[in-house]
């Protein structure tokens, strides 16, 4: 696959044996209040390059890792065999490293987790968003942002969906919520939770609007009441003890992003998930 863009995430290289992968999925079909998605990769690998490769919360540095950017995965008019091209890349990239997908709209989580339900069973999705996303359809699609994550409730049950930071959602959203495991405003796991997963596979599914618009501005459904980016950070390292087998990065909206505070912020995440979960 050749990639269509000239820039490569932060310390990425050419290597047959990665530990880490860079995918990114330019999904933008579905956005309801203001689209830009699509722009998102190529801007947030941009952005990385005002980053150091070394954390010092870490004490890690990505030189000392071999990740690779793979590129975009092609986009098709059809929701379905997009979803169908991201679900057959992820498996061909997890299949050698650790993978995160910078999106994108959010719907783009469903084919990674229909990717990683191939390989792991059972599979727990993490999803931090200020949105529920728990609709049956929205402006009659059944597949876009707005449902995405009543798909993945029906991909993985109940029992397997936790939701974090969420603060928007209908009714009839929060009472399909109850259904599952965890959905909180909250934005971190309790620790009895988390020493129940401990041991199952896990996919962390970070929706930047979960961050206050003050943090992330760049967003396509900003929602005011949010987090800062310490406290998202702080509660992303309480996971490391879990079994995280792929991750995402959704919904940066550069044409609103002033100053690419929400580009930097993303590529920041993504720094530290690599540098916490390989």
């Amino acid at each position: 696959m050749k990639p269509p863009y000239r820039d490569k995430f932060l310390a990425s290289q050419d290597n047959p044996n990665p530990e880490a992968i860079i995918l990114g999925v330019p999904l933008d079909k579905t956005e309801s209040f203001r689209s830009g998605t699509k722009l998102a990769p190529e801007r947030i690998r941009k952005a990385s390059e005002s980053l150091e490769t070394f954390s010092p919360t870490l004490r890690k540095d990505l030189q000392d890792i071999v990740l690779c950017d793979w590129g975009d995965i092609k986009m098709e008019e059809s929701m379905e065999i997009s979803l169908e091209r991201i679900k057959e890349e992820l498996i061909r990239a997890r299949e050698k490293a650790f993978t995160v997908i910078i999106g994108g709209e959010h719907t783009l989580t469903l084919g990674a987790v229909r990717a990683l339900r191939k390989s792991f069973s059972p599979l727990f999705v993490i999803e931090f968003d200020a949105h529920l996303d728990l609709r049956e359809s929205y402006e009659g699609e059944n597949f876009c942002h707005a449902t995405v994550a009543k798909r993945i409730l029906e991909e993985v049950g109940g029992s397997f969906l936790i939701q974090l930071g969420v603060r928007s959602g209908t009714r009839e959203e929060y009472e399909i919520s109850k259904k599952c495991l965890l959905s909180t405003p909250e934005i971190s796991i309790p620790s009895q939770l988390r020493d129940k997963i401990r041991d199952s596979a896990v996919y962390i599914s970070i929706d930047v609007d979960v961050l206050d618009p003050s943090c992330a501005p760049g967003t396509s459904n900003p929602d005011p009441g949010g987090y800062n980016f310490k406290e998202l950070l702080s509660s992303l390292y309480e996971l490391k003890s879990l079994n995280v087998v792929g991750m995402d990065v959704v919904e940066v909206s550069p044409p609103f992003d002033g100053g690419d505070i929400t580009s930097i912020a993303a590529a920041k995440l993504i720094r530290e998930s690599i540098l916490l979960f390989t």
